[in-house]
């Protein structure tokens, strides 16, 4: 039977549209989030101990102002350098964070990031991660990686000056390896914890935008709102559908901290209109991270960073039972090419490696 055209050509659209926002999801990178049997892992008690001694030594060393910026910047071209680290809704966005799409910066989508930007701290907003004073700052970006079960870092990683967790990484149960103190908590929606757990009224939830749904997540979460049903369909994981935290914990990253990262520090290809799969030019979240961190402190470390995929039957991250062998699975990042700039930024002193997944220099020879 013919259907009318009326009613046709509308639902023809719908089914289309659909059908395309599920082949997108697809070619998204996925979270892994199902557990397996316990894995078989034991830390063995004199390498924790040279763990233990190797942070207290970079906490006790004098610290070095400016020095991973430094080391970064002598990596850019003049004209990438970034010097704010999120954006405010008092300073005028630059034309060039128009010029690629998420999450190198916001082609097309002007009207909802200025929409966004109003609900959102000014400038002279003075957290306490920001450097005010002529204080020399150590920051230490905690990664998931499974090399910190076990270790027992928590009491030493709250001493740093400034905390830096990715997406859901949990405390609690696991604070005696990863702490207790949050200062920032870098997320986009999907990673984000369903339940709010950094219990620091201080701590700051930085927002990252992969793609133009998160922008309204993130205007949702501010005001308490409910998520538009339509955008549901673009969310390739359950998200968060509120969040415990007022307006001026929110911040949203500069777009150009991922874009430096991926084009001038990984020196991946510009984004580029693909109808599948990716071209692995988007950093991880750990190294963005870095980034950031470089732009708040003087002094970076890193904690649980590293893949030993030679290790299949090692943790993956150190709150969930996947093994290493999983990541192999995984085609949204270039994990060798990060590997290689980490290390080349430990061998230069730009950063200092505290569980050794990227470079372990207390280990034995």
């Amino acid at each position: 039977m013919r259907l009318p055209k009326c009613w046709a050509a509308p639902r023809c659209v719908l089914v289309v549209v659909v059908a395309l926002g599920l082949l997108w999801m697809v070619s998204l990178p996925r979270t892994e989030t199902e557990t397996s049997k316990p894995l078989d892992w034991h830390v063995d008690h004199a390498h924790r101990k040279q763990v233990h001694e190797h942070v207290r030594s970079v906490l006790e060393s004098p610290c070095r102002p400016g020095n991973t910026r430094l080391s970064l910047s002598a990596r850019l071209p003049a004209s990438s350098h970034v010097t704010r680290p999120f954006l405010w809704k008092d300073v005028a966005l630059p034309e060039d964070l128009f010029l690629y799409p998420p999450p190198f910066g916001f082609r097309g989508l002007r009207g909802k990031v200025e929409d966004l930007l109003k609900q959102l701290p000014s400038s002279d907003s003075e957290p306490q991660t920001d450097r005010t004073s002529h204080e020399c700052r150590r920051c230490v970006v905690i990664g998931n990686g499974g090399i910190l079960r076990g270790l027992e870092l928590g009491q030493l990683i709250d001493r740093f000056d400034t905390i830096i967790r990715l997406n859901s990484g949990p405390l609690g149960e696991f604070s005696v390896d990863v702490g207790n103190r949050t200062s920032i908590r870098v997320s986009y929606p999907e990673g984000t914890p369903l339940h709010w757990i950094d219990t620091d009224k201080h701590a700051l939830f930085v927002a990252v935008v992969y793609k133009g749904v998160d922008i309204s997540w993130i205007s949702a979460m501010i005001n308490k709102l409910s998520v538009p049903l339509w955008d549901w369909l673009f969310f390739w994981q359950k998200v968060p559908e509120r969040m415990a935290l007022e307006p001026h914990r929110f911040r949203l990253l500069n777009p150009h901290v991922i874009r430096e990262t991926a084009l001038d520090l990984l020196q991946y290809p510009p984004p580029r209109t693909r109808l599948w799969g990716s071209d692995q030019n988007v950093p991880t979240m750990g190294v963005s991270a870095l980034n950031l961190a470089s732009l708040l402190c003087d002094e970076v470390s890193l904690a649980g960073f590293g893949y030993k995929l030679s290790q299949q039957r090692a943790p993956l991250h150190y709150y969930d039972q996947l093994p290493m062998a999983s990541m192999l699975k995984q085609t949204s990042h270039n994990v060798n090419r990060e590997t290689e700039l980490l290390q080349s930024l430990f061998t230069e002193g730009a950063i200092t490696d505290l569980t050794g997944g990227i470079h372990c220099s207390f280990c034995p020879r």
